[in-house]
């Protein structure tokens, strides 16, 4: 990169949170038809940087660092078929990079990739709110949700509920009314300081130190779950614990908080035992034994992803359930999190004389 090419004309920045403990998830989706979810956004959240240099004749208009690969590759967001990053690409793609302008897009997060905590929607949440100020205009964050979800579904052809990129977007504590698949209203649930830094003490998220994947696990839960219809049983014991996660959080009640959580883990065991997988029991048996009062096996479950874990009220007792359950298996390993007070956030960097 020449001396010229160093100074970009802007750098636009965003970040946006990921997901954990979504009850009422499964019910987001195309087959349930209709949901209620209940999720917390946190940090770590995923960073996206955009520096935005003047274009040149042959030179490479845009180019994408997937910093956590290491991997550093030009998009033509012309060409038909992604080959390198499906998901950054498509998200390019989608809002396009005006004919004027070359970017260099720098994607991080903190969080394991497939760890069940909605980090690709987070990612594309993140890079498709930095794009959109490239261009006149600005999207709401329902909207920059709305385009992440449909870069999953219409151009990638993935399952994807909605509730993932509504979080992300909005961050914080959310109760999320899916009326008619993917429409969506989200009521952030406001509670006093005191509430709010308490659930985050006694949060904790184990990873289980293997990526998830979606399986045949998941295409066989979800061919039963769209022959027995949307009033299902088993959808609707979801849908319940979304509802009182959302009194337990207004009420500050945490024994509350932690038997939805149960509950909805043992709900997604009846979509299939499969789900609950058994590195996802061993944790939860650990945090069992040193008092932990909810266990939310993350995501759609299966192998690999991580688990959030309510922890009981004395800090030391959670640090030494942690240390016990990265003790039991090396692969275990405990991501601190913060809660997110804010969804996506964008803003631009300031530059003086040209210098950053």
């Amino acid at each position: 990169m020449n001396e010229e090419k160093r100074r970009p004309l802007r750098v636009i920045n965003s970040v946006a949170p990921i997901r954990i403990c979504d009850n009422g998830g499964w019910t987001d989706t195309w087959f349930a038809e209709y949901g209620k979810i209940f999720n917390i956004g946190v940090y770590p959240y995923v960073e996206v940087q955009i520096e935005v240099y003047p274009a040149k004749t042959g030179e490479d208009r845009v180019v994408l660092y997937a910093e956590n690969y290491g991997e550093r590759f030009v998009v033509n967001p012309d060409a038909p078929g992604w080959d390198h990053h499906p998901l950054l690409e498509a998200a390019i793609g989608r809002m396009g990079v005006p004919d004027d302008v070359a970017i260099q897009a720098t994607i991080y997060s903190e969080a394991p990739s497939g760890c069940s905590t909605g980090t690709s929607a987070a990612v594309t949440v993140a890079l498709i709110g930095a794009l959109d100020r490239l261009t006149p205009g600005q999207m709401s964050p329902h909207q920059v949700a709305y385009a992440a979800h449909a870069v999953e579904v219409e151009m990638l052809k993935q399952q994807s509920g909605i509730q993932d990129q509504l979080c992300s977007a909005y961050g914080g504590i959310n109760y999320i009314e899916m009326f008619e698949y993917p429409h969506a209203s989200v009521s952030p649930i406001f509670v006093s300081n005191s509430t709010w830094w308490e659930l985050e003490r006694r949060l904790a998220l184990i990873f289980l130190g293997k990526s998830h994947v979606s399986s045949h696990v998941h295409e066989k839960v979800i061919a039963e779950l769209e022959s027995e219809g949307p009033d299902t049983q088993r959808l609707q014991d979801l849908r319940s614990t979304a509802e009182k996660s959302r009194d337990a959080v207004y009420a500050g009640d945490f024994v509350a908080l932690g038997e939805a959580m149960q509950e909805n883990t043992a709900a997604q065991g009846r979509l299939h035992p499969d789900l609950i997988s058994q590195d996802a029991r061993q944790v939860i048996e650990i945090a069992a034994s040193y008092g932990a009062i909810g266990w939310k096996v993350n995501g759609a479950g299966g192998e690999g992803g991580s688990v959030t874990l309510l922890c009981p009220p004395q800090s030391y007792v959670k640090r030494e359930m942690i240390r016990a359950t990265e003790t039991e298996n090396a692969l275990y390993r405990n991501i601190p999190i913060y809660l997110s007070r804010y969804g996506l956030r964008i803003w631009e960097q300031s530059l003086t004389n040209g210098r950053w």
